[in-house]
């Protein structure tokens, strides 16, 4: 059976997950998304395909995985699978000392595991193999619900500085991984948000340190994925933007019961995403985000989405 040019995408993606930022912008192509979104679902058997992560020192003293030898970012790169797929990941450790590849939200054997007490940790110089796979929802045979793989999950160091890998995650080490359901939506851009102690993608907010700016044009399908890591509760707020507190943010149809929030709580280990539609019923606008923990945001913990209008002007920017 051919692929759809849905399929194609995702496991061809290699250069758009490299373009994430350091300010955690990942760079997707428009028109081939919303292309994407309008083929057939992709056939039901599942992908496999295999890249390599670098874990890289940084020139400011900290750590990141980056898909090619010094392009580590914080976060590391965006990754994708739908359910169903399996991704093998072969981790290049460049530092001097252990480091490993942990995932949450997906299947994988022990050696995968990314844990000194499961030997399966990077030694300096070294390079290893983890497995991630992933699975479409079903019934066992007993006749309950097995539900699938698909959400918005994250990976992360699980060894440098302790044995749970906290100088690892507080440096740097740490990025996304969405996991779709054939036939979801297909974003035109995508924004990794991770809240590390009081800073966004490790930056403080402060002079020179500025936290990430995400810009967009009105209209495009915009999907953010927000991660908590480090010692405190947060908030993720947006202004002028709503989502459905469900899997993908978008309603099912006139009956969906989930809430819609613009406001939602990630603790310590936490991810969610959604997706919006930039300025939707607002307009284009220099819209802020931020942790509404309002100590949180007075220290640093806010920044700007961005939304230009179709000649790329924002009306009334610049006063922030």
């Amino acid at each position: 059976m051919a692929r759809s040019r849905f399929s194609r995408r995702t496991f061809t993606s290699g250069a758009a997950l490299a373009a994430l930022t350091p300010t955690g912008l990942a760079t997707a192509h428009a028109a081939d998304a919303r292309t994407a979104a309008a083929q057939p679902a992709a056939a039901a058997a599942g992908e496999t395909r295999l890249v390599t992560m670098y874990i890289e020192a940084l020139p400011d003293g900290q750590m990141g995985y980056g898909l090619k030898p010094g392009e580590a970012t914080i976060p590391g790169p965006l990754l994708e699978m739908y359910e169903g797929d399996t991704l093998h990941i072969e981790v290049v450790n460049t530092l001097d000392v252990a480091a490993s590849l942990h995932v949450h939200g997906v299947d994988y054997e022990i050696d995968s595991d990314g844990t000194h007490m499961t030997d399966s940790v990077v030694e300096p110089g070294q390079k290893r193999l983890y497995t991630w796979k992933s699975h479409e929802p079903g019934k066992r045979a007993d006749g309950t619900y097995v539900h699938g793989s698909a959400g918005y999950w994250h990976y992360h160091d699980h060894v440098v500085g302790t044995h749970h890998g906290t100088g690892g995650i507080r440096n740097g080490l740490y990025g996304g991984l969405i996991v779709r359901r054939k036939g979801d939506p297909v974003p035109d851009k995508q924004f990794t948000c991770v809240f590390n102690d009081m800073t966004i993608n490790n930056r403080t907010g402060k002079p020179g340190d500025d936290t990430p700016n995400f810009k967009v044009k009105q209209g495009e399908r915009c999907e953010f994925l927000v991660i908590t890591h480090g010692e405190f509760y947060h908030t993720f707020h947006v202004h002028g933007h709503r989502w459905a507190d469900n899997r993908t943010g978008m309603l099912a149809g006139p009956d969906d019961p989930s809430i819609i929030v613009d406001n939602k709580i990630c603790g310590p280990g936490d991810s969610f995403g959604f997706q919006v539609i930039a300025g939707e019923h607002v307009g284009p606008g220099e819209w802020m985000y931020h942790c509404h923990v309002q100590s949180h945001a007075d220290m640093g913990m806010a920044g700007l989405f961005v939304v230009t209008d179709e000649s790329g002007n924002v009306p009334g920017g610049g006063g922030h």
